[in-house]
């Protein structure tokens, strides 16, 4: 059997690199030398379980150390040092892994995903890339997160993952659950949907256009603005072994809406108003979400004037009593087309301006 790599070498990152560094350089190898982009290829295969032994060891602190004072010799014999992956990845998105114990055996264990490279190493490392997922597995202590120790370090997997010195006490690791993956997904709801709420049917299909699963009620509620997620529990990917479900996070977009801008709970929009209502006052009607209105417009009320409708807004998503206010900019309409006598009662009007000007200074 040929000598081990030193991990270093192995992740290409030098020995004073930081833990972010490592973690960089080993998802890209992940990514580069995955299963499921390299079907068939027992060199990928290697190099990818090679990496994966390598930020096993240089991600978690304590064993990092070990390594560096005393290279491969520090784990030889523990058979829990390397995360050892073998077997078959098939690309519908099931699979069958192995784990060599302290004994010397393999365990399998396998994994159910929908073929994204992500989703498999969250699967694999029980959240590490991004929180997703966890595992966990039942023993005389009851159940607990990740394989407690210092075999796979603590830290290596943010915590929730593989981790244990020679994985904890009973020494039986057929047995344990996972949590299956998150999913997200993205959903447009209109302008309207979106400030008073409503339910939705939805769809989740592939890039392809083919439909996943059955279709889903979505509740959206009043007030929600774009950027804005709906966590539905127990959709995402399956559990493995009795592990819950994942949810299904839907990233909301809200639609543009013709005359209407949404800042926060605000609305803002315009209102156009006679020449002649701007200069000697009146009313005028304004469209809100919640029914016309009629505004009083001041005599002498300038283009541009802010006018604001208190409680016209979009509704609280904290509070349903609360709700923003709508700011409406009042435009003059300028008259065209006129007759030759609109023109001339217009000059004798700015002749009259003039002298009650003239009048006042």
């Amino acid at each position: 059997m040929s000598a081990k790599r030193d991990y270093y070498e192995v992740l290409g990152v030098s020995r004073d690199a930081d833990k972010n560094t490592i973690k960089k350089a080993y998802r890209k190898l992940a990514k580069k030398y995955h299963p499921d982009t390299n079907q068939g290829n027992a060199q990928a295969a290697e190099r990818f379980k090679e990496a994966t032994e390598a930020y096993n060891i240089l991600s978690d602190p304590e064993k990092k150390k070990m390594y560096d004072q005393f290279g491969h010799a520090a784990f030889d014999g523990s058979g829990a040092a390397g995360g050892a992956y073998g077997g078959a990845y098939s690309r519908n998105g099931g699979g069958t892994y192995q784990y060599a114990g302290p004994d010397g055996t393999f365990h399998e264990y396998h994994f159910e995903g929908n073929g994204d490279m992500d989703d498999f190493l969250k699967n694999i490392f029980g959240g590490s890339f991004g929180g997703f997922g966890g595992a966990t597995r039942s023993s005389s202590k009851g159940s607990r997160s990740g394989f407690s120790g210092s075999g796979f370090g603590r830290s290596g997997f943010g915590g929730t993952g593989f981790s244990g010195s020679g994985f904890g006490e009973s020494g039986s690791y057929g047995n344990y659950s996972q949590d299956g993956a998150d999913v997200t997904a993205e959903i447009t709801v209109g302008f309207d949907e979106a400030a008073f709420g409503c339910e939705k049917v939805i769809h989740l299909t592939e890039n392809n256009g083919k439909a996943v699963g059955k279709a889903l009620k979505v509740k959206i509620p009043a007030g929600i603005d774009t950027g804005k997620s709906i966590r539905l529990r127990g959709k995402g990917n399956p559990g493995i072994n009795g592990g819950k479900a994942g949810d299904l996070l839907l990233k909301v977009k809200v639609a543009s809406k013709p005359g209407y801008e949404r800042k926060g709970m605000d609305v803002y929009t315009t209102v156009r108003v006679p020449f002649t209502t701007a200069v000697l006052g009146g009313e005028a009607k304004v469209e809100t979400l919640h029914g016309n209105v009629l505004c009083k417009i001041n005599p002498g009320t300038q283009s541009g004037t802010k006018i604001r409708l208190r409680g016209k807004g979009i509704v609280s998503m904290k509070d349903k009593n609360q709700h923003g206010d709508q700011y409406v900019t009042v435009q003059i309409d300028v008259p065209g087309n006129l007759s030759e006598e609109a023109k001339r009662k217009l000059r004798e009007f700015e002749v009259a301006c003039k002298k009650g000007q003239q009048g006042v200074a």
